[in-house]
């Protein structure tokens, strides 16, 4: 299946890689590698995670504060956020 990301998703992701690297060397590249870990999941079993909300799901991250927000499409599935889970809770949820 394919992955589409918004573009604020993708903003997220792309800033929190920096974020990360700017505080430790090689932690951004931690960060994007256990996104991609994250996804490939979601590939495997996208309704293997916990609707958060009507028409949303949301894998967490293992190793990292954050959490995937995605919709399953019928030919590919959308990701809505990249969500920090000690931001304001559903900050994203006028993007769906």
């Amino acid at each position: 299946m394919e992955f589409e990301f918004l573009e604020l998703a993708q903003l997220e992701l792309d800033e929190t890689v920096i974020y990360y690297e700017n505080q430790q060397k090689n932690l951004g590249i931690k960060f994007a590698q256990e996104v991609k870990n994250c996804l490939d999941r979601i590939e495997r079993f996208p309704e293997g995670w916990q609707k958060f909300t009507l028409n949303t799901r949301r894998a967490l991250l293992q190793k990292f504060p954050y959490g995937v927000i995605y919709q399953i499409k019928t030919d590919l599935i959308l990701i809505i956020a990249i969500a920090n889970l000690r931001r304001k809770p559903n900050y994203w949820v006028d993007r769906i």
